[in-house]
């Protein structure tokens, strides 16, 4: 038995550095996809071929999805109600999946790098994915796109 135990020991601690390893290669890859250089934010498009840029919403730490085919910035209802944000109204909108219904409410939108949007107004929708940042705020900087890189600075 002791023999037995040393190997399934062996084979734990294996496993475990292997894990490790891994969790640690892919948190260094997670934050490799923001940088900031001076006042340029560079985001490398990601394994799902998006862009994402970490930011808070009301202090909450979310991932948004950048997209320049958003009118308005959309939020998942799951985390409207787990910022407290209070409905302002009923809205029915076109998304990439057809005809949603959710609500509107206004949040403070905080980016890494600085970029900062105060009372946004925001769509609530309940079958939403992830946090999509629509062109209500991107179209208040300047962007600009090479292969798999989005630059974006404010405008002059």
């Amino acid at each position: 038995m002791p023999h037995t135990l040393k190997l399934l020991t062996i084979w734990l601690l294996i496993g475990l550095v292997i894990f490790l390893g891994f969790k640690y290669w892919e948190r260094e890859r997670q934050s490799s996809r923001f940088q900031l250089a001076g006042e340029v934010v560079v985001l490398t498009r990601s394994d799902d071929g998006h862009f994402h840029w970490p930011g808070r919403v009301d202090g909450v730490a979310v991932d948004f999805l950048v997209d320049t085919g958003a009118t308005t910035t959309a939020l998942p209802q799951a985390l409207a109600q787990r910022v407290g944000l209070k409905p302002l109204g009923s809205i029915t909108t076109q998304t990439a999946a057809g005809t949603a219904q959710g609500f509107v409410a206004r949040t403070d939108v905080t980016l890494e790098g600085g970029v900062r949007a105060n009372r946004l107004m925001v769509a609530v929708l309940p079958d939403l994915a992830a946090p999509l940042l629509g062109m209500d705020v991107l179209g208040r900087l300047h962007f600009s796109q090479k292969p798999g890189e989005l630059r974006i600075e404010p405008n002059p």
